[in-house]
């Protein structure tokens, strides 16, 4: 051994820790910056979608153009489903920063997905803002059975003014009144709405919603129901299924369990003609997009909403675009 050469020190395990932890934030600090600059960079003179335009098809709502595949807005928000995974939530907050959410929205829109599904109005604006992009945007209303018609129109405004091209009854209050058999102020809420000249939509997680509505003549434009297969392994079995599980909770069900008689919903939804936007269609990760798609797609919804991380948008969209050739959308929803 050389005499000047000092013997190499051993890695301990508080040594490995720390060498981690500052190749790990030094990692993270240069896919932060990486990040940020792809986003900042990619609409510096246009819309970021018109420099490829995508194969994903439009359908029609009201005068609205809007993708048969929408991105769900819980991602966007800052929510997710995820079972009984008690860590997804904290891992979803490190993963989806601010510039990620840029970059998803810029993504999105690349490849074709031209509207957001319920919540994410702030990061919509500033996406459309900063970047120059054309991204819509359909809030839900929250309706509540002791809720005063002024404060319902005050919330509605405020919603509008998010530059909504859409208006729903949110599903968990439809639900709601529905159970509480308040169906009347589901059909209030939809009036009120109307009356701001976009089209208007009720939502449900429960099939006795659209029921319930079709059968009091509610005047509303579409429905958002949930929509997926009951064959998971997560799934609630059946004998304990129950309406309302998700609201009340139950034995066997672990928060990804959205539409508890599939078989019921598609054959009633057959029946109805507004157009249908079917949601929570990967019963929250349960189910591959390749199995969830064409289920939604071939038993009549007319969009999905999914909720997607960027790394997912792409080879959503081309699957999603596949699967729309090979299946006949009803012409409840023109296409565009």
């Amino acid at each position: 051994m050389n005499d000047r050469a000092k013997p190499s020190r051993a890695l301990t395990r508080r040594g490995f820790i720390q060498a981690s932890a500052l190749a790990a934030t030094g990692a993270a600090a240069a896919i932060s910056n990486v990040t940020h600059a792809a986003v900042a960079a990619a609409p510096a003179t246009e819309n970021p979608a018109s420099s490829a335009p995508a194969a994903l098809p439009c359908g029609r709502i009201g005068k609205a153009s809007i993708s048969r595949l929408l991105l769900g807005g819980n991602l966007i928000s800052g929510t997710m489903h995820a079972r009984d995974l008690k860590y997804s939530g904290a891992l979803f907050r490190a993963y989806v920063t601010e510039q990620k959410l840029m970059e998803t929205l810029r993504l999105a829109e690349e490849h074709g997905i031209n509207t957001v599904f319920e919540t994410g109005a702030n990061y919509v604006h500033r996406y459309n803002r900063e970047f120059r992009g054309q991204m819509q945007f359909i809030p839900h209303i929250e309706v509540q059975a002791g809720q005063s018609d002024q404060v319902l129109s005050d919330h509605i405004k405020q919603q509008v003014d998010t530059g909504a091209v859409a208006l729903y009854v949110w599903g968990l209050s439809a639900d709601r009144l529905v159970q509480a058999g308040a169906v009347d102020r589901i059909h209030k809420a939809v009036e009120m709405a109307k009356a701001h000249g976009l089209p208007v939509g009720v939502g449900g997680h429960s099939l006795l919603v659209p029921m319930a509505c079709e059968k009091d003549r509610v005047p509303c434009d579409f429905y958002v129901k949930t929509l997926h297969s009951d064959d998971y392994p997560s799934a609630t079995p059946k004998p304990l299924r129950k309406e309302f599980i998700w609201l009340d909770g139950g034995q066997g069900w672990y928060d990804n369990m959205w539409c508890i008689n599939p078989e019921e919903t598609i054959a009633f939804m057959k029946t109805v003609t507004k157009p249908w936007l079917a949601f929570k269609v990967l019963a929250a990760g349960a189910i591959y997009p390749r199995e969830a798609f064409p289920y939604a797609f071939k038993n009549g919804a007319d969009f999905i909403a999914v909720g997607m991380f960027d790394f997912q948008i792409k080879e959503n969209c081309e699957l999603a675009a596949k699967v729309l050739r090979l299946v006949q959308i009803s012409n409840r929803a023109p296409a565009v």
